[in-house]
């Protein structure tokens, strides 16, 4: 499972020194602080839209047994015309982080603030949502888990309900869209399908981990023989690998991961990769018809130079197989290299043509 996993978000790590100038304090108002691995998120490139760094209590993650954090960091980035227009309200794009980094950190590497504020000036106003999912060991995998917590229900529902009480929203599904790259990608496929009462429309952006997953005896014993430290402090494989574990495939009752490990009597065990295949968005898709066709919009796409597009691929040609409406583009890049400028270029203009804006 780790060398999969590893193929499924390592791209992450392309952001790395190479890609990214010295941090300096963020004349956006971001000020995330560097992670290991991936270094100091970029500086701001110029004035931003307004940003506000909240905190929102998951009902939906009290009782998680990893003891993750219940009260989460949010980003949340205002259209520059919010204060000056106390009567306007607001449609609202959540947008989901990838895997070993964290919502604010993403945040100052797309540019969001700055981007926000370029798209107002051609009349793209939205209120811009980034919840942060990151977990001990990388991850919440925006899954369902009694070991993690349940990150969907954070999203779908602590998380919008707090924000349409708390901000001049749109506060209806057609004022709400779901966007998210990477892990980010993957989430929006999960999350989307088992809430769609929530959402307008979908993007979902060089998704990983979307079909079902594989191993073999020599990998699931290497993964079995870790501690929780080794995991906790490993590499990005390692931590992707049990991040995954402890969210697809949960036991409350077996310690120290309150997970089980896909491997018994010293063979791979079928029935625990049953339920990481459960999990798996293409797996997903056939017994979510209804739910896919119930959106007035879905979009995803991926780099050519990048080996996640093969199973987006495959997403898109299910979806035009069971007659889900979607759209799906290849362009040339990697996995990071365009996601900001195709978050201005591809997703804000998406959102505009299918979310009510007033």
């Amino acid at each position: 499972m780790i060398q999969r996993v590893v193929g499924a978000l390592a791209g992450l790590a392309l952001i790395s020194a190479a890609g990214m100038a010295a941090a300096q304090p963020a004349a956006t108002g971001l000020d995330p602080k560097p992670i290991p691995g991936f270094g100091p998120a970029p500086k701001a490139t110029g004035p931003g839209a307004p940003v506000q760094m909240i905190k929102v209590h998951g009902k939906s993650l009290e009782g998680n047994v990893e003891g993750e954090a219940v009260d989460r960091d949010v980003v949340v980035v205002l259209p520059p015309s919010y204060a000056k227009s106390p009567k306007r309200h607001y449609p609202v794009i959540y947008f989901m982080h990838g895997f070993g980094i964290t919502a604010d950190w993403f945040a100052a590497f797309m540019h969001t603030p700055e981007t926000m504020l370029a798209a107002s000036k051609k009349g793209e106003e939205f209120i811009v949502v980034l919840p942060d999912t990151d977990t001990k060991f990388g991850g919440s995998m925006y899954s369902n888990s009694p070991t993690v917590g349940d990150f969907e229900g954070f999203i779908a529902n602590d998380l919008t309900a707090y924000i349409d009480s708390h901000y001049r929203t749109i506060a209806r599904r057609s004022g709400r869209g779901l966007v998210g790259h990477s892990m980010g990608g993957y989430g929006v496929w999960k999350v989307a399908m088992d809430h769609p009462e929530k959402w307008n429309a979908i993007y979902a952006m060089s998704a990983c981990c979307m079909s079902a997953r594989k191993e073999t005896a020599e990998s699931a014993t290497k993964m079995s023989q870790l501690t929780v430290d080794q995991a906790a402090t490993g590499n990005f494989g390692v931590k992707a690998g049990v991040a995954s574990l402890v969210a697809w495939s949960p036991n409350p009752k077996n310690p120290p991961f309150y997970a089980d490990m896909p491997l018994k009597d010293g063979a791979v065990d079928q029935s625990v990769l049953d339920r990481w295949a459960a999990n798996s968005p293409i797996v997903m898709t056939s017994a979510h018809i209804p739910q896919l066709k119930s959106f007035v919009a879905i979009a995803s796409d991926g780099g050519d130079k990048d080996g996640l597009t093969k199973d987006a691929t495959v997403m898109h040609e299910q979806l035009d197989r069971f007659g889900v409406p979607n759209s799906f583009e290849v362009y040339d890049g990697n996995h990071t290299n365009r996601i900001a400028e195709r978050f201005d270029s591809k997703v804000l203009p998406f959102f505009m043509q299918h979310l009510q804006l007033k």
